[in-house]
């Protein structure tokens, strides 16, 4: 097994109440290069994302006490986390639950240590790129009747104001929209402005991502102007 490259390494924390499974991914994914630390349940992990956040965060869902589900939904505010979900779980709803959740991406045990690297590599990528793009820019005036895009594409703000936080894969999607705003955008680009592959790519989580939008911009009071085209993928037409 070659190791993979991550420059810098990425500080991944592993959420496994399994002690066998959670050692041997520590093992592995340090040989491959990435800074790793292990926790069997929630507190533990909190306790240490507290001190030093973590890059992306590697979690089962079935735990003792608060679920992976739980914490996944309770860092999908932290825009700058990555969130993977590794689960014996393989049903469809419970793949889509878990992307509506906030997760970047869905593992299914066994898990291939190297698919998981990659799976790390690519999420890391994604984060590198959103934090450059992240600078500080100039405060913008408001412009009536516009939806825009602020503080390097993490907000979401409606022409009254309101402002949503975005998370990664958020952020890839709207952006991407943003870009190509009043006409509708394939559902193969939208997989790869979220860093997939269209020939293996779950396309159930461009529709878990849009859905999910839809319900936090209701919930704050938005009327977002996101429309499914059927055949073809989505439109943001203001």
């Amino acid at each position: 097994m070659q190791p993979t490259r991550s420059t810098p390494r990425l500080r991944v924390y592993v959420v496994e109440d399994d002690g066998d499974f959670r050692e041997e991914m520590l093992f592995v994914l340090s040989e491959l290069g990435f800074e790793m630390h292990g926790f069997c349940a929630a507190p533990a992990f909190y306790k240490a994302f507290a001190l030093a956040p973590c890059d992306i965060a590697v979690v089962d869902i079935g735990l003792p006490g608060e679920s992976g589900l739980s914490i996944v939904s309770h860092l999908r505010g932290a825009a700058h986390v990555g969130m993977v979900l590794v689960t014996a779980r393989g049903k469809l709803q419970d793949r889509l639950v878990g992307l509506r959740e906030g997760a970047d991406a869905y593992m299914v045990k066994p898990v291939h240590m190297e698919e998981l690297a990659e799976t790390l590599n690519a999420i890391g990528r994604r984060l590198r790129a959103a934090r450059l793009a992240n600078a500080p820019v100039p405060a913008e005036k408001p412009r009536a009747g516009a939806w825009r895009l602020l503080e390097g594409e993490w907000i979401l703000s409606d022409p009254e104001g309101r402002r949503m936080k975005l998370t990664t894969s958020e952020r890839a999607f709207v952006g991407c929209l943003f870009r190509r705003q009043g006409t509708a955008v394939s559902r193969d680009e939208l997989i790869r402005a979220l860093g997939g592959d269209v020939f293996d790519f779950d396309g159930h989580r461009i529709d878990a991502i849009a859905s999910r939008i839809r319900r936090k911009a209701e919930k704050l009071g938005m009327s977002l102007p996101l429309h499914s085209v059927r055949g073809t993928g989505y439109a943001l037409v203001s």
